[in-house]
C-alpha cells in the first residue's frame, strides 16, 4: 500500500484548493468552453491559455472565457482579440508551465514526442484519448497526475441517465419536494431570527428558496462523480501494481461488467 505522503493532490501542490490555479485549455468547443467557464467563474481559476487549431491566446493574469468565446465565434480565430496575446503556433503551448492542462479537442495530442516537455501538474483528459500510452508512461515517471477520460467524460453520460429517469417518470426533478423544502427553509430562517440573529435579505432569499431542477441535477452529478473518483482513488492507493488512475478505473469497470454478465448467466 502506498504511503499518505504520496497523496496526489499534495504532490501537485493543490492543498489550498483551485483558487488562482493556472489552467491551460486545448480546444474551446462545447467541452473545453464549459470546463474553462466553470473553473473560472465558480472555482476562481486563472485560464492563462486557450488553444485552437488556428492559434492560441495567452494572458498570465487570466482570460475572460466568455469574451474570448464570443470573439472566436464571430471571427473564427483569436487573432486581434484584446483579451490576450495571439500566437499562431498552437502546439508549442501544450508544454507551457501551468497547474492544470485540459486537452479537450483531439486524440493523441500528448505523445512520446512532447511528453517529456510537459510542465503541468495535472492533466484532465476532457477529450477522448488525448494522452497516448507511451506518453502516459513518461508522465507517470515525471509525477504528473492524469485524470483519465474514462472517468472525466462520464459526467455527460450521468446527466443523460438522469434525463432518462425523468422521462420514464414523466415528472421533472423537484416537482414533489420543492415547496416542502421551501417551507422547511423558511421555518429555519424564523428559528434563527427568533434567537436574536438578524439575517440579510440576500441570505434570506438564498436560504429560503427550494431547489429547482438544475440544482438537483448538478447535486446528483456532483455526488455521482465524487463517489466514483473516491472508489478509483481507493483502489489506486491500495494496489501497488496499479500505476495510474486509468488502470484503476478500467479494472473496476471490467469487474462490474463481469459481475453483471455473471448475474444474468452469461458466464458459468
Amino acid at each position: 500500500m502506498r504511503t499518505s505522503s504520496e497523496e496526489d493532490y499534495l504532490k501537485a501542490g493543490f492543498k489550498g484548493g483551485l483558487k488562482d490555479k493556472k489552467v491551460s485549455v486545448q480546444g474551446l468547443g462545447n467541452v473545453g468552453y464549459h470546463a474553462a467557464k466553470f473553473l473560472q467563474e465558480e472555482d476562481g481559476c486563472r485560464i492563462v491559455c486557450v488553444m485552437e487549431h488556428n492559434g492560441a491566446i495567452l494572458n498570465p493574469d487570466g482570460l475572460n472565457v466568455e469574451k474570448i468565446k464570443q470573439y472566436h465565434s464571430e471571427h473564427g480565430s483569436f487573432k486581434g482579440c484584446s483579451e490576450g496575446k495571439f500566437k499562431a503556433n498552437t502546439s508549442e503551448f501544450l508544454t507551457m508551465k501551468c497547474d492544470i492542462l485540459i486537452p479537450a479537442a483531439r486524440e493523441g495530442v500528448i505523445n512520446q514526442n512532447n511528453a517529456k516537455r510537459i510542465k503541468t501538474k495535472i492533466i484532465a483528459e476532457a477529450a477522448n484519448g488525448p494522452v497516448t500510452y507511451q506518453a502516459e508512461a513518461i508522465l507517470i515517471e515525471k509525477g504528473v497526475v492524469i485524470i483519465p477520460d474514462v472517468y472525466l467524460n462520464a459526467g455527460g453520460v450521468t446527466v443523460s441517465y438522469f434525463e432518462w429517469i425523468k422521462n420514464l417518470s414523466h415528472i421533472r426533478f423537484g416537482r414533489m419536494e420543492r415547496r416542502y423544502q421551501e417551507n422547511q427553509n423558511n421555518l429555519l430562517i424564523k428559528a434563527i431570527e427568533q434567537s436574536g440573529k438578524k439575517l440579510s435579505e440576500k441570505l434570506i432569499s438564498e436560504i429560503g428558496k427550494g431547489p429547482v431542477e438544475i440544482d438537483l441535477v448538478r447535486s446528483g452529478l456532483d455526488d455521482t462523480m465524487r463517489n466514483a473518483f473516491q472508489a478509483i482513488r481507493e483502489r489506486y492507493w491500495k494496489e501497488e501494481k496499479i500505476k495510474s488512475y486509468r488502470t484503476s478505473a478500467m479494472s473496476m469497470y471490467i469487474e462490474k461488467i463481469f459481475e453483471r454478465y455473471n448475474t444474468i448467466g452469461v458466464y458459468p
